[in-house]
């Protein structure tokens, strides 16, 4: 929690309490349904909610906006964002059903009004978004793909709407077919080790009717 604090100083006390009831949360939920390796529930703070927290130091979303988790997996980035932001509507999509269970009670047990999950494929779902957000659940071509056709024709953010993907490693040669997508490493926000092959690409993309 110090680290969520360290960067994110000013957070109201109900989001405190929130984001302090995450660790036991997943803990309880994952001897369930295993969704986060044992290391990583372990460091659940460093691994998993201040890195869906770097896509707020790159895009910090308006009230009113209308965000899109695909893959969501165990509720990340979704569940820490929607935190964040509880004046944004948040939409948690992923294929399989006991990942989205875990989803579900994690985001009852937290009273979020703000989140809805659905066990879907993304192409499925038929809503518009302003942006989408993801943890490197597919090549950035195939995401592309997958998401085509769900973005808000109006940008309610300086930023044009699009995908703000977290990814590590070298990008280079995924994202060279993509000349204006921007590459924002999480070292430059985050000191800690783990971040240092971590980052967010945004991507923007046009409006499809």
């Amino acid at each position: 929690m110090e680290l969520i604090l360290k960067y994110f100083p000013q957070l109201t006390d109900l989001q405190l309490k929130q984001f302090e009831e995450l660790q036991a949360l997943y803990k309880d939920w994952n001897l369930k349904i295993n969704v986060v390796s044992r290391k990583d529930i372990d460091e659940l703070y460093l691994r998993h909610v201040l890195h869906s927290l770097g896509i707020a130091k790159i895009q910090p979303f308006l009230p009113g906006s209308k965000i899109l988790d695909v893959g969501t997996g165990g509720g990340f980035p979704g569940i820490p964002l929607a935190i964040l932001y509880p004046e944004v509507q948040f939409h948690l999509v992923d294929s399989i059903g006991k990942k989205i269970k875990v989803v579900e009670e994690v985001v009852s047990g937290l009273q979020l009004n703000n989140v809805k999950a659905t066990n879907a494929r993304v192409e499925t779902v038929s809503d518009k978004y302003d942006f989408i957000v993801s943890r490197a659940v597919a090549q950035m071509e195939t995401f592309v793909h997958w998401v085509n056709g769900k973005i808000a024709k109006k940008s309610l953010h300086d930023r044009k709407n699009g995908i703000l993907y977290l990814k590590g490693g070298d990008l280079t040669d995924e994202l060279k077919i993509y000349k204006n997508a921007m590459v924002y490493p999480l070292q430059d926000y985050f000191e800690e080790d783990f971040y240092e092959t971590k980052s967010v690409v945004y991507l923007p993309l046009k409006y499809k009717g």
